[in-house]
């Protein structure tokens, strides 16, 4: 979820964000100075633009999809260097559109549309499949509606 909203915020589909770590030329300048990790730089590339927006919307000490518990964070950076996260990567999305049937996939059915910062339970709640569907569903809809929203879990 994390690498698709990261995906469909940069600057070549929504524009939450002014990046374009995911497009295909970024590889071109990445790779020469990040040899053996550039599809991790891409990751963290986005991951840190789509984190200052968040926080610059949120309170601090609530954690959203892109600032987790730090152990979240080392664990899912682990991820991304591992062989799930080449399989990952390589599963990405080329479209817009094939980004958002992504995330309706992962998205709850029956969710409602708000803007802005958007509360959606506990941090303790983060392993639950409905959190994870309400927070995918809070994107979709905001994506479809041209918005922006922040959803996140309360410490």
């Amino acid at each position: 979820m994390r690498m698709l909203v990261g995906y469909l915020g940069e600057r070549a589909q929504y524009a939450w964000w002014p990046t374009a770590f995911y497009e295909a030329s970024s590889r071109l300048f990445l790779e020469p100075v990040f040899l053996k990790t550039s599809r991790l730089a891409q990751y963290h590339g986005v991951l840190e633009s789509a984190r200052r927006l968040h926080d610059e919307h949120l309170s601090a000490g609530s954690y959203h999809l892109f600032r987790l518990p730090e152990e979240v964070e080392q664990d899912l950076h682990a991820a991304v260097q591992s062989s799930v996260g080449e399989m990952l990567a390589s599963q990405s999305p080329q479209s817009k559109e094939a980004a958002l049937d992504a995330l309706k996939r992962l998205a709850a059915t029956n969710s409602t549309f708000s803007v802005g910062p958007t509360a959606i339970g506990s941090i303790e709640d983060l392993d639950s499949t409905d959190t994870l569907k309400a927070i995918a569903a809070a994107y979709l809809s905001a994506f479809t509606q041209n918005a922006k929203t922040y959803p996140y879990l309360v410490g």
